[in-house]
C-alpha cells in the first residue's frame, strides 16, 4: 500500500490571528461641541474672506472715483482755460470802450448836440455790453474806496491823502475783472498813504 503524503500547512502569525479575531471599531461621531466649533471656525474664515473682498472692492471703487475726478478736472481745466482766454479778450474790448468814453469831453452846457448823442450812445452800448458779460459770469469790480488787496489789485502808485486811511484805493486806472468769482484781471490802482510829517520851519522847535 502506497504511503500517504501530507502537505505542510502554513503557519499563521499569532498577531494576525488576534487582529482577525478582534472586531473592527466604527469611527466616532464628532460631539456637539466639536461640530459647533468647526462651524464657528468656518464662519470666522468666511467673515475674514468677506472682509478682505469688501476692502478690495472699496479700494477699487476709491481708485475709480479718483480716476473719474481727475478726468472731470482735466475736462474742466481745458474748458475753463478756453473760456478764460476768450473772456480776457472780451475784457480788453470792454476796457477799450471805457477808455473811449472817458476820452470824450465832459458834459457842458451849450455843447454840440452830436457830442451828447455820441456820448449817450457809447454809454448805452457799454451798459448793454457789461450786462451781457455779467450774465455769462464776467463781472467788473470797482476797487475805489476798498482796502488794497494784493490778490485783486495791482498797485501802480501811492498818493498822500488826509481823506482816506493808508492802504485805501483812491483811484483806479483800470477796473478789476472776475470770471465766475475767480480773478481774471487785477485792477490797476493808486493807493493812499499817510502824508509826510511837516518839517518845523526856521526858528521853530
Amino acid at each position: 500500500m502506497p504511503a500517504m503524503t501530507t502537505e505542510p500547512q502554513p503557519v499563521q502569525d499569532p498577531m494576525q490571528q488576534q487582529s482577525a479575531a478582534e472586531p473592527e471599531t466604527a469611527p466616532q461621531e464628532p460631539t456637539t461641541e466639536q461640530a459647533l466649533q468647526a462651524a464657528q471656525d468656518r464662519v470666522t474664515a468666511l467673515e475674514a474672506e468677506l472682509a478682505e473682498m469688501k476692502e478690495r472692492w472699496m479700494r477699487a471703487e476709491a481708485e475709480n472715483a479718483n480716476v473719474r475726478a481727475r478726468a472731470r478736472k482735466d475736462v474742466d481745466d481745458t474748458r475753463q482755460y478756453a473760456v478764460q482766454k476768450f473772456a480776457a479778450e472780451v475784457v480788453d474790448a470792454a476796457e477799450n470802450l471805457r477808455r473811449g468814453i472817458a476820452s470824450l469831453p465832459a458834459h457842458a452846457p451849450g455843447e454840440p448836440a452830436i457830442l451828447g448823442k455820441v456820448r449817450e450812445g457809447l454809454e448805452g452800448v457799454e451798459r448793454s455790453f457789461v450786462s451781457t458779460l455779467e450774465r455769462n459770469g464776467i463781472k467788473r469790480e470797482d476797487p475805489v474806496g476798498q482796502p488794497f488787496d494784493p490778490n485783486l489789485h495791482q498797485a501802480m502808485a501811492e498818493q498822500e491823502s488826509d481823506l482816506h486811511p493808508p492802504g485805501t484805493v483812491v483811484q483806479a486806472w483800470s477796473q478789476g475783472w472776475t470770471l465766475h468769482g475767480r480773478l481774471l484781471r487785477p485792477a490797476m490802482v493808486v493807493v493812499a498813504k499817510a502824508p509826510a510829517p511837516e518839517l518845523p520851519g526856521p526858528g521853530q522847535g
